[in-house]
């Protein structure tokens, strides 16, 4: 009995001590920015190249792998100068996916012309990156489909295109620092520059850690996880202290296509969500496990430099 006893002991020993921590494998995150060309609004002093080339810079130094583009075409058309950004971005060895046309909403329109609408960025696809793998699809507001008719409709074409969705696993909502940055830039107030750089990392800290509890309820151990960010003049400021700020939490960096050939990737929630969401989150409504507990700082950021 004794004997038994020691062993049970020696095994939890065993099981929580730093060693057996340290032979966990270490955490892996896929960076991906949408909305490529241009998104959000500028800061004086700052032209729409900018952003782009500022993350692209930051991408090399940093020696992060290839991190896939999400491409809303219309903008070319709008300005045509904006094309040659998307070459940079594949020159730089960053590949691009679609990101539909011109960005509708899926809970909005109809699957027809939603199709549509993913059809008509294929030429500006082809044109821009003509050897890549661009074949990866981004719902926009991460709406794929508030019916379940509606969804496999779009997923139905997506397969007969040979299109993969290019799912999100970690979202804090990056894109609305972009105008209070913007608005305290033009009004000099450095004091709430230094402020929506605070709470961009600290709100980016808090949500690594909500997806990775939610991954630990849903898959019981992390996966590999997909980062959502928008090529706005902000993400690009805060882009090396983000890339830090997971290599302080062990985060190794991977590919998009390395991330979701986990096996969490093939599971499809085959449900209608309306207002969209990660791909935990749908899971997690088919099985009925909570979202962990969070905050936005939406007021904030909405009265900022008013």
């Amino acid at each position: 009995m004794m004997r038994s006893l020691r062993l049970v002991l020696a095994l939890l020993i065993a099981i929580v001590s730093p060693a057996a921590y340290a032979q966990q494998p270490a955490p892996q995150v896929a960076f991906t920015f949408d909305d490529l060309p241009a998104h959000g609004p500028l800061p004086p002093g700052e032209f729409r190249p900018d952003p782009i080339r500022s993350i692209i810079k930051t991408l090399k130094t940093q020696h992060m792998p290839p991190v896939y583009g999400f491409v809303n075409g219309f903008r070319t058309a709008e300005y045509p100068y904006q094309t040659e950004l998307l070459r940079n971005w594949t020159a730089s060895g960053n590949p691009l996916g679609s990101h539909t046309w011109s960005h509708p909403a899926l809970d909005q329109t109809s699957a027809k012309k939603y199709i549509a609408n993913i059809a008509g960025n294929e030429p500006l696809l082809r044109e821009v990156d003509p050897h890549g793998d661009w074949h990866w699809f981004r719902y926009p507001y991460l709406e794929e489909g508030n019916t379940r008719a509606k969804r496999v409709a779009v997923r139905d074409y997506l397969t007969a295109h040979g299109y993969k969705t290019a799912e999100v696993t970690i979202d804090f909502e990056d894109y609305l620092w972009n105008e209070p940055y913007a608005r305290c830039r033009a009004k000099h107030d450095a004091a709430a520059v230094a402020s929506l750089e605070t709470s961009y990392l600290d709100v980016a800290g808090e949500y690594v850690g909500v997806f990775r509890t939610l991954s630990q309820q849903l898959y019981g151990h992390d996966i590999p996880y997909v980062l959502l960010l928008h090529v706005g003049a902000f993400d690009a400021h805060m882009l090396p202290r983000l890339i830090a700020l997971f290599r302080s939490q062990g985060f190794e960096f991977v590919t998009l296509q390395k991330a979701e050939s986990d096996p969490a990737y093939a599971f499809d929630p085959n449900i209608g969500y309306p207002s969209g969401g990660t791909l935990q989150e749908l899971t997690s409504s088919i099985r009925k496990v909570n979202f962990p507990d969070n905050t936005k700082p939406y007021k904030e950021l909405d009265s900022m430099c008013r």
